[in-house]
């Protein structure tokens, strides 16, 4: 947990807790980036407004070490702010203020995608999907797009994968809410806009279709 506001770090360290989770703390950029590296935590919990350099920098550091889910808060819902934060590697973000009932739910389901991706996620269909340009590995979890690879989020490699292996059809967002990042509500529609932005930024503004007032279709490119 990476907050400078100590009430705030310790109220939700202590959340986190109960919910049964160690949890460190850091209250800065550079003992973040420290941290990450001699604790090699399985989830991030970041703030972006911190001293000596900001949490996309934090993020941005400990992602380039090792691949770790990451849930950024922001004290606005600045939309530039949340498109940098999932570029540098973040995997969901909460706006402030939230509950802690939010923000514990937001680290399960993070957690268990986490899982499911894990060597212990069963006994999954790892066919390689390959759509007009776009391939995707998903036993190595890598991507292509005429050749050229992109570094994908864990999250936004699910929410490809989903509407990959359904190339046209519409998928709408709450179906992606719940069957990507495993909410059982429909509150966090914004979430799933920003990373259809991200991968659009990565892999193409072509590839995935907007069916406004429904959700998205991933289109097959020859």
């Amino acid at each position: 947990m990476v907050e400078d506001e100590r009430t705030i770090a310790q109220s939700v360290a202590a959340r986190l807790r109960a919910e049964g989770f160690t949890v460190d703390l850091a209250y800065d950029g550079p003992s973040a980036v420290a941290k990450a590296r001699a604790g090699k935590p399985d989830l991030v919990v970041l703030d972006v407004m911190l001293p000596g350099f900001d949490g996309l920098e934090v993020c941005r550091r400990i992602q380039a070490e090792r691949p770790v889910s990451v849930l950024m808060l922001t004290a606005r819902g600045d939309e530039t702010d949340l498109l940098v934060g999932l570029a540098v590697g973040a995997d969901d973000y909460l706006t402030k203020p939230f509950s802690m009932r939010e923000l514990a739910a937001r680290v399960h389901a993070l957690l268990r995608r986490v899982d499911r991706a894990g060597p212990s996620g069963g006994h999954r269909d790892e066919t390689p999907i390959v759509v007009g340009d776009l391939e995707i590995n998903r036993s190595e979890r890598r991507v292509r797009r005429a050749g050229v690879e992109a570094h994908l989020t864990p999250t936004e490699f699910d929410l490809l994968v989903h509407l990959a292996s359904r190339p046209r059809a519409v998928l709408p967002r709450e179906r992606l809410l719940a069957e990507v990042w495993g909410w059982a509500d429909a509150s966090g529609t914004r979430t799933v806009d920003s990373h259809v932005k991200a991968l659009r930024r990565k892999l193409g503004a072509d590839l995935i279709r907007t069916v406004h007032g429904v959700g998205y279709a991933l289109e097959a490119r020859p």
